[in-house]
């Protein structure tokens, strides 16, 4: 594996397990989230947003964590050799977006851009919640559509044995 798409719902430990592999397999980690966001959770432009994405993934080698289906798939999934959906249950995403949102409340995680403090936003809790409802089947038909396969891992035992046996 040398560029990995890595998807799945807010608080499934993407960017955790993002950064767990490129450390074992000695990639370089690209957060989607850092890409996009501007200080206080602005938007950018949709053409700024892009550029940016595809500078970080023009190497040879790479992890990427984040969706943004419409916005960056057409940039990453050819250039994938490996896509990792991350299913974790409803309640565990929304109790880790809220743990995080609570304990880290007014500071910034690595994974975000500057300026973007933690908080607890509704909107986003819901978005959360009603992941697997709304926004699951949308995002793995758009993989799909790519020729990459798509490995599964479900739970937190199955992330750990994928990071023991990568190679």
């Amino acid at each position: 594996m040398r560029r990995v798409v890595i998807l799945g719902s807010s608080g499934a430990g993407k960017s955790t397990f993002a950064r767990a592999l490129g450390d074992k397999l000695g990639l370089p980690v690209v957060h989607l989230d850092a890409l996009f966001w501007r200080p206080g959770w602005v938007e950018p432009d949709p053409e700024a947003f892009r550029a940016a994405v595809a500078a970080a993934i023009a190497g040879d080698a790479w992890v990427s964590d984040g969706n943004y289906v419409s916005r960056t798939f057409d940039l990453r999934l050819p250039r994938a050799d490996a896509v990792i959906f991350l299913h974790q249950p409803r309640w565990l995403c929304v109790l880790r977006i809220l743990r995080r949102g609570l304990f880290s409340f007014g500071r910034r995680r690595p994974d975000l851009a500057e300026g973007c403090d933690e908080n607890v936003e509704w909107n986003f809790f819901l978005w959360t919640w009603n992941f697997e409802a709304r926004h699951r089947d949308r995002i793995l038909a758009a993989a799909e559509a790519y020729p990459t396969p798509i490995t599964h891992l479900r739970g937190g035992r199955a992330m750990a044995r994928f990071l023991a046996e990568a190679t």
